[in-house]
């Protein structure tokens, strides 16, 4: 490392951090703190399940089918295909749970996981694309307005296999052996996102070991939840190894488990830990395109009870009418349909699962919300709208160009050609959007309030970078 260099590092990053990274054998320092110095790549992963095309100019992730690397960072606020779900801006590294998954996985139907630190959703999206439209995700965050976030990123996306929970971890101890697939993205010193200049700040030796024994008592909250043979993937975007391996290896010492290999061989960028029988993956700025990530898998040996309960009976179902108009306008399925309140849901697993999941969490979004009922009127949810249960043809459809589809999610008012009265589904380049009511004399608008384009747009609104082949 040259002295303008290392000057350099000195003055990025914490020297008790340099002084540790410096005795983990299997880093590079020099080139993890040069990249690390630089800035981040650019990675999205597409939705599939809305849009047929890939990015025109991406590179894919090696280790994830819809992974694309950008040549630079596009304006996702002025391009309503990121609010419409057809993308999610992830870091690269993080993408790697597709490969995990795919490895340790080898029937889906019908799978229940948990994502227990979901916020903001990122892997969150990526799991519900995973396990298929048979499979069960509870996605979970303990603090309120990052589940909102994390609720609405689930939304957008639109694989209605999901649930939102605002639950602490110690609550899933109540679901013994429920879950088939748990991942805990710890919350950690973050030193894997030190390109950050608020991560350096808030990084110290006692925050790390803080965070360290906050993973412990996360793991141990949790692990009653997983069923026998259930598979534990832990991460965390940290270097430490406090808070990686050992925390592996303290796990294992607890409980009857197993570390489980991943077979990386075509990955030789991906640096193989290996600590006291724990295998982990770290993902090393330098070495890889990404932020800096630890992965590590663990397979549950003991056995646990079932919760031996029943509480379907708690749950109220839709109407006759109600279901009706449900069946015309989405594909849900007549048996997934749940009353709550004045809005009729579509919960992805069975009623069961419903009354056990509800009876010891805080759902925040139970699935599908299909539609509210006020005075005998039906009015069409958002998220039905993005929704891969909405049946288009019950809807006249609005397509729009860049900018009225900009004003729709702003929610500035917009005209149509058409006087047809009623709901219809305003579209971009085929993706939906959001719902309208037209009322013959003006549109009015249905995209929700608190997520509408806050900022003022350019003149030119051609900025945007992102192009599909």
């Amino acid at each position: 490392m040259s002295q303008s260099t290392e000057n350099k590092v000195n003055r990025l990053f914490p020297a008790a951090f340099l002084e540790r990274l410096g005795t983990q054998d299997y880093i590079d320092m020099e080139r993890i703190t040069r990249a690390l110095s630089e800035p981040s790549p650019v990675s999205v992963r597409i939705n599939r399940s809305k849009i047929g095309t890939v990015p025109s100019a991406g590179r894919r992730v090696e280790w994830c089918n819809d992974g694309f690397y950008l040549p630079a960072r596009p304006a996702y606020t002025l391009d309503p295909l990121f609010h419409a779900g057809c993308y999610y801006p992830q870091e690269a590294s993080g993408m790697f749970l597709e490969e995990i998954f795919r490895q340790t996985t080898s029937d889906n139907d019908s799978i229940k996981v948990l994502d227990l630190c979901a916020a903001p959703g990122g892997k969150s999206t990526h799991l519900s694309t995973l396990i298929g439209e048979k499979g069960l995700l509870v996605s979970n965050e303990v603090i309120r307005q990052r589940a909102s976030v994390l609720a609405e990123n689930l939304t957008k996306w639109g694989i209605p296999n999901a649930i939102v929970t605002q639950s602490d971890p110690s609550s899933f101890a109540g679901l013994p052996g429920f879950f088939d697939m748990i991942l805990v993205d710890a919350p950690c010193s973050g030193e894997g996102m030190f390109r950050d200049a608020v991560a350096v700040n808030e990084w110290s030796p006692e925050n790390a070991a803080m965070c360290s024994e906050r993973q412990k008592r996360i793991l141990m909250d949790v692990w009653p939840a997983l069923k026998e043979n259930g598979i534990l993937i832990y991460s965390t975007c940290t270097f430490n190894p406090a808070e990686n391996e050992e925390n592996v290896r303290w796990l294992l010492s607890k409980h009857a488990a197993e570390s489980v290999k991943i077979d990386v061989s075509v990955f030789p960028a991906i640096t193989l830990i290996e600590y006291q029988g724990v295998t982990g993956y770290g993902f090393h700025p330098g070495k890889t395109e990404g932020d800096g990530l630890f992965f590590s898998v663990m397979r549950k040996l003991s056995s646990v009870p079932g919760t031996g309960r029943n509480e379907k009976s708690k749950i109220l179902t839709a109407s006759k009418e109600e279901a009706r108009c449900t069946m015309l306008w989405s594909g849900a399925e007549m048996e997934s349909l749940i009353k709550a309140g004045d809005n009729i849901i579509s919960f992805p697993g069975n009623l069961t699962d419903y009354g056990l999941l509800s009876g010891r969490l805080r759902i925040i979004r139970g699935g599908t919300h299909i539609m509210t009922v006020k005075q005998n009127k039906y009015i069409p949810s958002h998220e039905l709208a993005v929704s891969g249960l909405v049946r288009n043809e019950a809807f006249r459809q609005i397509e729009t160009d860049l900018n009225t589809a900009l004003a729709y999610l702003r929610r500035d008012s917009f005209s149509s050609k058409s006087s047809e009265k009623g709901w219809q589904l305003v579209k971009y380049k085929s993706v939906n959007l959001g719902f309208v009511n037209n009322l013959g004399s003006r549109l009015n608008n249905y995209y929700p309030v608190e997520w509408r384009i806050r900022m003022n747009l350019p003149d030119d609104a051609d900025i945007i970078q992102f192009t599909w082949e």
